[in-house]
């Protein structure tokens, strides 16, 4: 089917564990387009420019393009969906740095895996002797997951002429608070997941940040969580002050410590806390589908009561991953 031929409708949104996008390359795949002048265009793509709507650059349209037609209306909810999309990628680098594994789910019911317990016993098993077992069980409690997002709050008339660039920015911003608000429930598990560590002596020194390190063993000090003015005594370190980790915060706003772990801001911890994560190990994000958008509301132009949100809840995987240090009251 030419992707011109393709009649849009509401009920796209509604196909169980396939988003918009993936419903059109269903009947309109990409695979079809290599080696024309529109290899380069997901199915989606494809619809915008089927109906000349310009989403950024020199001549990018308003608001009001999307409807001048009852199908090119169908395509609007993707637009947001994207936009908000870009925004949570842009700012979930902290998330990403200590984030294990992202599982999918169609629903909102849950069951992470119980932390299993796996002997760090170096010594052989002689031949006679039965190996060590390893346990693996799921929770009796579901993972809560937790929707985040905003309701638009504007009328389509007031949006109608705004450039499509400028909402998508807006929306952009969304994404990014959305994210900001899912590493803080992140934090928030593995902050619980595990008991005191060690207590240290305030001001903090570059010695508790390695007595953290040696504690991590046998897992790996991969990430370091904590406040921003946690962060900003790390950060004042004489040992920050190391060639390549200032170069690198300098060049690209990553901080990384001397001894290779990223340092991620939550201001859910108090001053003073900081946790230590293995982020091969430690953490599981559990999203019931996509970014959600009410569909039936932008569609019919009702901008001021339309929902955006993500649904989204973590589950800490082994218990002994996460180490926590605290100063001294």
């Amino acid at each position: 089917m030419a992707y011109d031929k393709i009649k849009l409708e509401k009920g796209m949104y509604g196909v169980s564990k396939k988003s918009f996008t993936e419903v059109l390359e269903d009947l309109d795949p990409s695979k079809n387009y290599r080696g024309t002048e529109l290899e380069n265009l997901d199915a989606y793509q494809r619809q915008l420019k089927r109906f000349d709507i310009k989403v950024s650059g020199n001549g990018c349209d308003n608001v009001e393009k999307f409807f001048t037609a009852s199908d090119s209306a169908v395509l609007f909810p993707e637009f947001i969906a994207r936009a908000v999309k870009q925004g949570l990628t842009a700012h979930d680098n902290a998330l990403s740095s200590m984030l294990t594994v992202k599982t999918i789910i169609d629903g909102i019911d849950y069951r992470a895996l119980n932390s299993p317990v796996i002997s760090s016993s170096l010594s052989p098993v002689s031949e006679t002797s039965a190996l060590p077992s390893v346990s693996v069980t799921t929770n009796n409690t579901l993972v809560a997951l937790k929707k985040h997002g905003r309701v638009l709050s504007s009328s389509y008339e007031a949006l109608r002429s705004q450039n499509l660039e400028l909402f998508a920015l807006i929306l952009r911003k969304i994404g990014s608070y959305i994210a900001m608000e899912q590493l803080n429930d992140a934090v928030s598990i593995l902050s619980s997941a595990t008991t005191l560590s060690f207590q240290y002596e305030p001001p903090l020194d570059y010695s508790d940040l390695l007595r953290l390190w040696n504690v991590m063993f046998p897992f790996k000090l991969g990430a370091i969580i904590a406040s921003s003015a946690t962060i900003l005594q790390i950060l004042s370190l004489p040992e920050m002050k190391d060639a390549t980790a200032g170069l690198d915060f300098q060049a690209t706003g990553k901080m990384v410590t001397p001894f290779g772990a990223s340092l991620v801001k939550s201001d859910f911890l108090d001053v003073g806390t900081i946790l230590g994560v293995d982020r091969e190990f430690s953490l599981q994000m559990i999203q019931s589908g996509g970014i959600k958008v009410d569909h039936d509301k932008v569609i019919d132009q009702q901008l001021e009561k339309a929902a955006v949100s993500v649904t989204a809840g973590f589950s800490n995987i082994f218990v002994n991953s996460v180490k926590k240090m605290v100063a001294e009251s």
